[in-house]
């Protein structure tokens, strides 16, 4: 295999691969990126076994071919070259040759022979906003379970309607949901499937390089969800289970609620969680009559509170939340106020952006604490 690629177009399609390539695998070849040289292109493909990333850039093509390289090294390499062509050329024992300007390197390679292969993408259920499925991930990434343990909560429902997208995650502590009410072309009856965190993480990354009217082929077989915008295709496993009946956690109605400035609601939040207990990151916060309350302590260490004006009437009381559950909403709403409704100290709490567009539902569940 023999081409000449820009450096530039070839460092941007593989940093895209480094968070997928499995740095710590016992497979040696995983922790490799496939090169496939034909036409006028040469397709860079990454994958876990659990995720894989394909994409191409334009090529001058001397000699078809494939060859596999060590991802690493070849990007941190890459990346320190100079703005020019790099010749690529694979000789016989799997050694990759790179040439640019006066730059000579040889990188070890191994056989693309044993790279494993990516499923073949079915057809398209439906063609998606990627601005619009990215929208959905950034509010409701943060709230997938990081244990372990918790298979089936390792990545957040995906549910395709004629009507809209909707996303839910949880934890088992807290629950964000999200739905858009923009109908979705070529979806028939509803379509479920769990989306993995670390696919998110990437459809993310692939968005904030995409202009903005991007679309996603979106495709999904028995064990695999396929999502394809321009020359890159994402494909994961599906994670298998069933997720939580979200539906009956979601409140019915709070009969009070107090509309806040997101930031300064954030700042103080973050603030006086430096007073609470490190494991469990208790604040208390209290609606009284005119203000808002936010109030931790810790005997040994000192205590801190903060107060914000607000046009709440109603009874006092005080609700004890985990700090970063509320830090993590804030963070992910760009609104300038959101509005937090509640019942009592014993139930759930609920958090929602002011002024979102009428087609646009946000709702983000977080349950007290008892402590």
């Amino acid at each position: 295999m023999e081409f000449t690629v820009s450096k530039t177009d070839l460092a941007r399609e593989l940093i895209l691969s480094q968070s997928i390539v499995d740095k710590k695998t016992t497979i040696p070849i995983l922790s490799n990126v496939l090169l496939e040289a034909a036409g006028d292109r040469v397709v860079i493909t990454a994958t876990d076994l659990e995720l894989g990333i394909q994409s191409s850039c334009p090529a001058r093509v001397q000699k078809a071919g494939s060859g596999t390289i060590p991802a690493r090294r070849l990007m941190d390499y890459v990346g320190l070259l100079p703005e020019a062509d790099v010749h690529v050329k694979f000789l016989e024992n799997q050694w990759a040759s790179l040439v640019c300007g006066r730059s000579r390197t040889r990188i070890a390679g191994i056989s693309a022979e044993s790279y494993p292969e990516l499923p073949t993408m079915p057809e398209a259920l439906a063609e998606l906003p990627l601005g619009t499925l990215a929208a959905l991930i950034n509010r409701t990434v943060f709230a997938i379970s990081t244990e372990d343990s918790r298979f089936t909560l390792g990545g957040a429902l995906l549910i395709l309607k004629e009507s809209g997208l909707a996303m839910v995650s949880t934890d088992g502590h807290r629950l964000a949901y999200v739905e858009t009410a923009r109908p979705v072309e070529g979806v028939l009856g509803t379509y479920r499937a769990l989306v993995p965190r670390k696919a998110m993480l990437e459809i993310q990354k692939v968005a904030q390089e995409a202009p903005p009217d991007a679309k996603v082929r979106f495709a999904g077989s028995d064990n695999h969800l396929f999502f394809q915008t321009g020359e890159r295709l994402l494909i994961c496993r599906k994670l298998t289970g069933n997720f939580p009946d979200f539906e009956r956690v979601l409140p019915k109605e709070h009969p009070h609620s107090v509309v806040l400035p997101r930031e300064e609601f954030r700042t103080a939040v973050q603030r006086v969680q430096l007073f609470s207990d490190e494991r469990s990151r208790a604040v208390r916060v209290q609606m009284c009559p005119g203000e808002l309350k936010v109030h931790s302590s810790i005997s040994e260490t000192g205590e801190s509170e903060e107060s914000l004006p607000t046009e709440y009437g109603g009874p006092v009381i005080e609700i004890t939340f985990n700090a970063h559950y509320l830090v993590d909403f804030l963070r992910a709403t760009p609104n300038q106020e959101v509005e937090l409704r509640f019942r009592d100290q014993q139930n759930a709490g609920e958090l929602n952006p002011s002024g979102e567009p009428a087609d646009l539902l946000y709702r983000y569940i977080v349950m007290p604490m008892r402590v």
